[in-house]
């Protein structure tokens, strides 16, 4: 646990430079995260983000990270669902596509 603590304090750190090395301008940023400019230049300044703030900047910083990491939860789910029998056949699916004039 400690560990992760220091990899989160260290991000928190070194979040300006992050931006900074980043192809996405602040302002960007700040609409995507939604808080006001004052505030996000505050915080900034004092390192004071939520975990969740942080947690918004990382995935705008690293859309790629982010995009594979919500895929593997989305396979997960899937086995997830699959394993519970949670699933439709291929015929069962054609049939309800056909009923709703689909195809």
């Amino acid at each position: 646990m400690i560990q992760e603590i220091i990899a989160y304090k260290n991000i928190v750190d070194n979040i300006e430079s992050l931006m900074d090395k980043s192809p996405y301008k602040k302002n960007y940023i700040i609409e995507k995260v939604g808080i006001s400019s004052p505030t996000f230049y505050r915080k900034l300044k004092t390192q004071s983000f939520t975990p969740d703030e942080v947690l918004s900047i990382a995935k705008i910083l690293s859309p790629e990270e982010n995009f594979r990491l919500q895929l593997k939860a989305e396979i997960e789910n899937a086995k997830r669902e699959y394993e519970e029998g949670n699933f439709m056949t291929h015929e069962e699916m054609l049939l309800e596509l056909k009923s709703k004039n689909i195809i």
